[in-house]
């Protein structure tokens, strides 16, 4: 929408109407000033206007006589659009434009309506109209067809959560965190809600903005409850979750928004597990996910996440909401699979080896494919890795192990602590497997979380590419070409848009 806009001002390809659709408090009315100014400004027209002519300032303060702003929800009647549209024909009187900027434009009549599109299809070369809305489906098609459509979608939260920081910062007062992200998520993409909420979060802390006191404010969720449900989820435990349940009830929380914040809660979770990067650092309760994250199957994640969000759903279907939360509660532990016969093993905590020396009851029935040919194995573990048939998550553990111990056709891997959640059972069979395939032999492949030593694929291939990356930066700064360009036209090499050729 902004190319648009800044490629039609600076080429002078002007429309005569421009329609902004998009929820409450996304900058519809905003950017309809931004767009009187850039029409009007001394510089002329101009996609960056200068903020400091007179017609600029005049804009900010609400004074410029030739910008017409019209709330169409208290003047709904026919007989304001002709007085609005009869001042129209006249030249404007300071500016270049007239500019009407009409909010809510759904709220007209079908009469007032009318009265707009003979204005519509014959405009004056001096005026340009703004409609905003958030309803746009109530607009006459004869009117939406004349005018050029922007939509502006939600802000993303963490944009919303930069622009309280830099108020905050700018006004000098302390905030945490935490608080900003609660903030900026129950703004739900409105700027504007996010501003007022954070105002009132001021006046709550006392001139702080601390994480308890909103969520206080907000009757937010305390994420410990949350954390609580998770653990007697993995840990099978039907006491401990009505426990649970039941100081929630005391405490009156509400059972809709714990079950939202709980499908959050797994979805976090389901990210970790496929891209264990994709978890920000900044998040709040980043480790405790984590750990979390290792004491579920992926696909027991995904089930607890559906069930979350059905029970929910089903929450206004309930005799009542205590009872529709602890059903759904009740459903995660009735759906976890078991520890005896037809069930899936039993999960191992994450940190613990598990592979012990012995029988490995999960795989004592089976018989570990082996290759025709015996390999050797020299202790390379980078170079074996590479030969492995492995995919996703098996993949990854195996690409973040580093060999610690080779006794014979006993492995000892280490797994970063950081990356501890990848040690699943299933991921651990699949990478012994696929290590006794290509041996053709069967070995014991035993998994252990510690410090990494920079010795596992992931930390070798980062190397090299840190030093390709440094060959290409030399070789380009070498350049004969790029050196005079350098010097004698006073350029500047951007080293991140250098990159190796594979």
């Amino acid at each position: 929408m902004v190319r648009a806009l800044e490629n039609a001002l600076d080429q002078e390809r002007l429309h005569h109407a421009y329609l902004l659709t998009g929820t409450r408090g996304v900058g519809k009315t905003t950017l309809a000033r931004i767009l009187a100014k850039a029409l009007n400004c001394d510089k002329g027209v101009t996609s960056t206007p200068c903020g400091k002519c007179g017609p600029c300032t005049e804009i900010d303060r609400g004074r410029f006589v030739d910008l017409i702003e019209l709330d169409a929800a208290s003047n709904t009647q026919v007989d304001n659009m002709r007085e609005l549209l009869e001042n129209a024909l006249y030249a404007p009187t300071a500016g270049r434009y007239k500019v009407y900027i009409i909010d809510e434009v759904h709220m007209l009549s079908r009469s007032a309506f009318n009265a707009m599109l003979k204005t519509l299809e014959e405009p004056p070369d001096h005026v340009k109209f703004v409609l905003a809305t958030t309803d746009p489906q109530k607009i006459p098609v004869t009117v939406l067809s004349r005018c050029l459509q922007f939509n502006l979608k939600q802000i993303p939260r963490g944009l919303i959560v930069e622009r309280l920081r830099h108020v905050l910062d700018k006004e000098a007062i302390a905030y945490e965190a935490p608080a900003l992200d609660l903030i900026a998520r129950a703004a739900a993409g409105s700027m504007r809600d996010a501003l007022s909420l954070l105002d009132q979060a001021i006046a709550y802390g006392g001139g702080r903005v601390e994480g308890q006191a909103v969520r206080g404010m907000l009757g937010a969720i305390d994420q410990g409850y949350l954390f609580d449900v998770a653990d007697a989820v993995a840990a099978g435990d039907g006491p401990r979750l009505l426990a649970v349940a039941d100081d929630m009830e005391r405490r009156s929380l509400s059972f809709e928004g714990a079950l939202q914040e709980l499908a959050t809660l797994f979805h976090r979770m389901a990210l970790v597990q496929l891209v264990p990067e994709g978890l920000p650092e900044d998040v709040p309760d980043r480790d405790r996910i984590l750990a979390l994250a290792a004491r579920f199957a992926p696909e027991d994640v995904q089930l607890c996440y559906q069930i979350a969000l059905q029970g929910r759903n089903d929450l206004s279907y309930a005799p009542d909401d205590y009872a529709g939360f602890t059903m759904t509660l009740m459903r995660m532990l009735a759906f976890q699979p078991g520890t005896g016969e037809g069930g899936r093993e039993a999960r191992v905590p994450s940190g613990t080896p598990t592979r012990q020396p012995g029988t490995n009851p999960g795989r004592a029935a089976q018989t570990p494919p082996v290759d025709a040919r015996r390999r050797t194995f020299d202790g390379d573990w980078v170079s074996l890795v590479a030969k492995l048939k492995l995919s996703g998550m098996a993949k990854m553990l195996a690409q973040y192990c580093e060999l610690t111990r080779q006794e014979g056709d006993e492995l000892e891997l280490v797994v970063p602590n950081m990356h501890r959640h990848l040690m699943e059972k299933t991921y651990q069979d699949k990478v012994q497997s696929a290590v006794e395939s290509y041996l053709g032999r069967p070995c014991r492949v035993t998994f252990v979380a510690g410090e990494a030593s920079g010795r596992s694929v992931v930390a070798v291939e980062e190397r090299e590419r840190q030093h390709r990356q440094a060959k290409a930066v030399e070789s380009i700064e070498r350049d004969p070409f790029v050196r005079d360009l350098v010097e004698n036209l006073d350029a500047r090499l951007i080293q991140t848009s250098i990159k190796p050729i594979q």
